[in-house]
């Protein structure tokens, strides 16, 4: 093994979206996580940690994590990995129409549909889909002890808005507390926009986290 996990955040796009390149430090296989755009400099630093897009994925549906999807899969060729959920629901005309709204490009059709419990491997490196309906009918975490790509299912201190089409706030309560507090205290959370910060830690949000209390 060539060490831990490869980890990069990026704030990127209009929207503040945290994009993650990740990848295996012994293969130099990559993925890269919710691209909301700059897409030039996301492949820029792909290209100077030495890797190679192998999946383009995306913790949910909501344009301002996608609209890079297709500037990427032009350059990598890499498939666009999405909850199957997800993938159905973001492609039903009154939804494209509805969040058109935000004036960012939709995701290209899905290539690969995951589902709770699968995993996606990246050289020697495995991220467990872990399903947290809630934001979305379909958002998902990706897990690779110790790091929590937690999308817009739990920010800093925070935790996703449920008041856009398909949304359920009892629904990503329950995702929070029964997929992800469950997990181990030191485990790194990544969140899917830097609002209360950049990173946290299951423990520190058990203890902190306002809405968790």
């Amino acid at each position: 093994m060539g060490g831990p996990m490869f980890v990069k955040q990026l704030t990127v796009g209009a929207m503040g979206v945290c994009c993650y390149i990740v990848g295996c430090t012994r293969t130099g296989k990559g993925a890269v996580i919710d691209p909301g755009g700059d897409e030039e400099r996301i492949l820029s630093e792909v290209k100077k940690a030495g890797l190679s897009i192998e999946y383009i994925i995306a913790t949910h549906g909501h344009a301002d994590h996608v609209c890079g999807n297709r500037r990427l899969k032009e350059a990598s060729v890499a498939p666009i990995v999405m909850h199957e959920a997800d993938a159905v629901f973001f492609a039903r005309p009154e939804v494209i129409s509805y969040f058109s709204m935000l004036g960012l490009e939709a995701s290209p059709p899905v290539d690969v549909q995951v589902l709770d419990g699968d995993v996606i491997s990246i050289g020697d490196e495995k991220l467990q889909v872990i399903h947290t309906p809630g934001h979305t009918p379909g958002g998902i975490c990706l897990y690779n002890a110790p790091d929590l790509f937690t999308g817009d299912t739990l920010f800093v201190g925070g935790l996703g808005r449920t008041d856009f089409p398909g949304g359920s706030h009892s629904e990503l309560m329950a995702s929070i507390a029964n997929k992800l507090m469950i997990l181990p205290p030191e485990t790194v959370v990544w969140p899917g926009h830097g609002y209360g910060g950049s990173r946290s830690t299951i423990a520190e949000e058990k203890r902190t986290n306002p809405y968790l209390l």
